[in-house]
């Protein structure tokens, strides 16, 4: 595959152009959110992205792909709703529904949600903010929980007060607002989307929220193929083709299979210069396809976990070549798994420095580290 969407084709910039450039920036893992931007921002700062997140509110955290959590720049979100969000959040009203019904809290499931939802909120109402525990000790209809894994180590009840908060989110009623954690572990006050926004989204129809989603997503990743989008995605075959065809995508030979580019982007890109960088777990660029071997080569068991979660990698000209990890004292370390020749090697090892002095000594934990990286961080 040709360009690589990361430094090549986009200079660093400011936080929020930063993620718009990548379509959106991963949120799962709240720390990934932050050293995302590091890695494409001049002298970024923690405030910055802070400022973005809870005071412009230009950057919003929704979720939207694969049941994913992701930070959108504010103009994006309404095409994430309505190309990605509704449709997961219809497959989690069914089964919250389905569960309710199964724990014995009401005999029908969507009634029970409709009313718990409404019941959100009215709590939230005039600008609230709220914690998730908050809402549940506030509201004795929606504290109710589903036994998991009966007689099993990790079995537990599961309370259906945050999952009624996910299906309000996916649906576009609530946010994530405010964050009572530091930058690096999320916990969330919740608010209403119009509160927040000022505004309730803006609605599109479910193609125009793919076309524009898929648009985005060739115009940072392309070439990209039809499975690569469709995993992206978290839809079908059916529509992902069906937005190609809109988007009057252009196929191109990707040696042993079929890539689609934009139409105004399939000149033949002009050579960049090598560049490197260190990348945090589930980063954007990491995540970016699913067909990954051109960039990934033979160490996807070494760097994604078992449900294809990438942990911190390192990239050099193009390609992730190894790691990176923090020790008991949070000192940034560096493990290349191949020889990338002199230049490169001093490149990283330069990039390790800047990060080990951004981060200051704290430590950060990803919530996927890849089995490379645990075993590192083990044997220290």
């Amino acid at each position: 595959m040709g360009k690589d969407p990361f430094i090549a084709q986009h200079p660093r910039g400011r936080v929020v152009e930063a993620a718009a450039r990548m379509v959106c920036l991963h949120g799962t893992d709240p720390a990934s959110v932050y050293l995302s931007a590091w890695s494409r921002i001049d002298d970024f700062a923690v405030s910055d992205l802070d400022r973005a997140l809870y005071l412009d509110r230009s950057l919003v955290k929704h979720l939207a792909m694969r049941r994913t959590v992701f930070v959108f720049p504010r103009h994006v979100l309404p095409f994430a709703q309505a190309g990605a969000s509704n449709r997961v959040a219809a497959a989690q009203r069914r089964s919250v529904a389905k569960d309710v019904e199964r724990a014995g809290l009401h005999s029908d499931g969507e009634q029970w949600l409709a009313e718990a939802s409404r019941l959100v909120l009215d709590a939230l109402a005039d600008g609230r903010e709220a914690t998730s525990s908050e809402l549940r000790a506030e509201i004795p209809f929606i504290d109710g929980a589903i036994e998991y894994g009966t007689g099993k180590s990790w079995g537990g009840k599961v309370p259906f007060a945050p999952r009624v908060l996910t299906v309000l989110s996916a649906s576009g009623r609530v946010v994530r607002a405010s964050n009572l954690g530091p930058w690096r572990i999320s916990r969330p006050r919740w608010a209403t989307t119009h509160s927040w926004l000022g505004h309730d989204l803006e609605p599109h129809s479910e193609e125009a929220g793919l076309r524009t989603l898929v648009e985005m997503y060739l115009r940072a990743f392309g070439p990209a193929t039809e499975t690569d989008i469709k995993w992206w995605l978290g839809s079908t075959l059916k529509a992902v083709r069906a937005a190609l065809v809109e988007l009057g995508a252009v196929a191109v030979d990707l040696d042993d299979r079929t890539g689609y580019l934009l139409p105004d982007d399939a000149d033949e890109s002009p050579p960049v210069e090598p560049w490197g960088a260190l990348l945090p777990a589930l980063d954007p660029t990491t995540m970016g396809w699913f067909e990954r071997d051109w960039y990934l080569g033979p160490y996807r068991k070494q760097l994604f976990d078992s449900n294809g979660n990438a942990g911190p990698t390192a990239w050099w000209d193009g390609r992730i070549v190894g790691t990176w990890w923090q020790d008991d004292d949070g000192a940034v370390s560096l493990h290349v798994l191949e020889d990338i020749g002199a230049d490169g090697l001093a490149f990283l090892e330069r990039e390790a420095a800047r990060l080990n002095e951004w981060l200051g000594g704290v430590r950060v934990m990803p919530r996927f580290p890849s089995p490379l990286a645990k075993a590192l961080s083990q044997a220290r």
